[in-house]
């Protein structure tokens, strides 16, 4: 007979281990129990009902070994400890209550991890320091979310964002300097910066008042009037020419009655050709009618310039589009873009705006820039 290591024990040294045994056990036990509830409550959702079948299913995707009934009895008595309720409906629904507070959400399911995951990757170009240090431990925890998970990790590698234009690769960016823009306009301040302007080899040294940050493809600007200039116009900084950047305790100045909207609207960025500016509002929300050859302009019938786009199937083997849209340089640039196929268009500034293929539109930036 073969007897155990436990019971070869002395008794009350037998008792001790049994107990440690079964406190150890009732320990795994507990925290097997506390990482499955811990993926319920991260399927439910805010404002839409969730099946106890669906929450069942990804965990099993997720590799636990449970029933549907331990499922039904985990929500049960979560619903006891956290703001989540269910419906009557068959089969049952749980979410979150409209007043659960951030907080209490101790997870992140699917859905919101593939969003954030999105944000980290085309957006952090643009948001400042400040949000992002709030935001990068969200960002950690969608990464490790989606690794954990085979079919959202597989639907991501599945998934890209081509750009329309011809890619290129972005200029180096001083990221301190960087961080010190944002910061700064943020929080309204001043700037002392250290810039090389496109036209001279060596940096400059001016005191800057940030407006706005603009992205156009891949390289970012910054509007900013100088506090040397009494006129306060506002001129383009790219920020890969910052070579330091300091923030001041002096707040910034705005101009009077600035928009973003409008200075864009306005060709302000280079945004609207010279020729179009001299349209009513420069070419904002401006019917337009183009003639394509069929061959060119099929693809304008499966996506649209504009929501009242209307299309005409003319005889003579052409397409007739009208739609409402703003005359921009980057319409422009578009349009030429079908060469031969593009066999007239209406204003006649906007086609005499296309054919100049000489015109100032070409440039860069506006005067403006530095």
């Amino acid at each position: 007979m073969t007897v155990s290591q436990t019971d070869s024990l002395p008794t009350d040294t037998k008792a001790i281990a049994t107990n440690n045994s079964k406190e150890s056990a009732d320990s795994r036990h507990g925290a097997a129990t506390t990482a499955r509830q811990w993926q319920v409550l991260s399927q439910l959702q805010r404002n839409r009902w969730v099946g106890t079948t669906h929450v069942y299913e990804q965990l099993v995707l997720a590799g636990f070994d449970i029933s549907l009934r331990t499922v039904q009895r985990d929500l049960n008595a979560l619903a006891k400890r956290f703001p989540i309720e269910k419906n009557n409906a068959n089969p049952q629904g749980w979410r979150w209550r409209d007043d659960a507070p951030l907080q209490s959400l101790p997870h992140m399911n699917l859905s919101q991890a593939v969003a954030f995951n999105m944000v980290e990757a085309n957006l952090t170009q643009l948001l400042p320091p400040a949000i992002l240090d709030e935001l990068f431990p969200w960002f950690d925890l969608a990464r490790r979310q989606l690794k954990n998970s085979k079919v959202t990790h597989s639907w991501i590698d599945r998934v890209r964002i081509e750009p329309a234009t011809q890619p290129l690769i972005a200029p180096h960016v001083d990221l301190e300097s960087k961080d010190n823009i944002y910061h700064a306009l943020f929080y309204q301040l001043q700037i002392q910066a250290c810039y090389t302007r496109s036209n001279k080899s060596e940096a400059s040294e001016y005191i800057l008042n940030p407006i706005a940050i603009i992205q156009r493809g891949v390289i970012i600007y910054m509007l900013a009037t100088r506090t040397d200039d009494p006129e306060m116009i506002i001129r383009t900084f790219a920020l890969h020419r910052f070579e330091s950047v300091e923030i001041l305790d002096t707040p910034s100045v705005t101009p009077e009655g600035f928009e973003l909207d409008r200075y864009l609207d306005a060709g302000g960025m280079g945004f609207t050709h010279h020729l179009l500016s001299q349209l009513p509002d420069h070419g904002k929300n401006t019917a337009v009618e183009l003639c394509f050859s069929k061959r060119a302009g099929k693809s304008l019938t499966e996506s649209k310039l504009s929501e009242d786009q209307t299309v005409i199937d003319n005889d003579d083997d052409t397409l007739t589009i009208t739609a409402t849209v703003n005359l921009t340089s980057q319409l422009v640039w578009w349009l030429r873009g079908f060469g031969k196929g593009l066999i007239s268009a209406k204003p006649e500034l906007l086609y005499e705006a296309v054919l100049n293929k000489a015109s100032k539109d070409t440039q860069d930036l506006s005067k403006q820039t530095l």
